[in-house]
């Protein structure tokens, strides 16, 4: 006899969602900091399924910044944990990580996290180094 099939609410499941206006303030608050810093940078945010929400290129920054900038966030969300993961493994001498297609293996790309729920991501390129590509998107 088949198992019975599971009610509606054993199928499914309730998870936060970055909304445009969400993904606006983290875009502020980071755009805010690299101008403290007086950094340039090119910021994407990104959600969950790593889709682009909203994106700011600061004036003066690198033109593939925005490329870059959208694969740390994308990579971030992805794969659920800061790009920095990726690039110490790569120069730990995991190498291979280098040939998966959908990452980007730099650092400066960190998860947007809701009640401790994954909703998007980060991702800025284009600042004075990596270390504050993420400085500037750790809020």
């Amino acid at each position: 006899k088949p198992p019975a099939p599971a009610s509606a609410s054993q199928s499914v499941t309730t998870a936060h969602t970055l909304t445009l206006e969400g993904a606006r303030q983290v875009l502020a608050a980071a755009i805010a900091k690299a101008r403290e810093r007086g950094a340039s940078g090119a910021i994407a945010v990104v959600d969950q399924g790593g889709s682009l929400v909203a994106f700011e290129r600061i004036d003066g920054t690198f033109a593939a910044g925005a490329a870059v900038s959208l694969g740390k966030a994308r990579t971030s969300a992805l794969f659920k944990k800061p790009t920095k993961a990726f690039e110490d493994s790569i120069n730990g001498g995991r190498t291979a990580l280098a040939a998966v297609h959908e990452m980007t293996p730099l650092q400066g790309g960190v998860p947007i996290l809701v009640d401790g729920q994954i909703v998007g991501a980060i991702g800025v390129s284009g600042a004075h180094s990596q270390q504050e590509d993420e400085e500037i998107e750790l809020l």
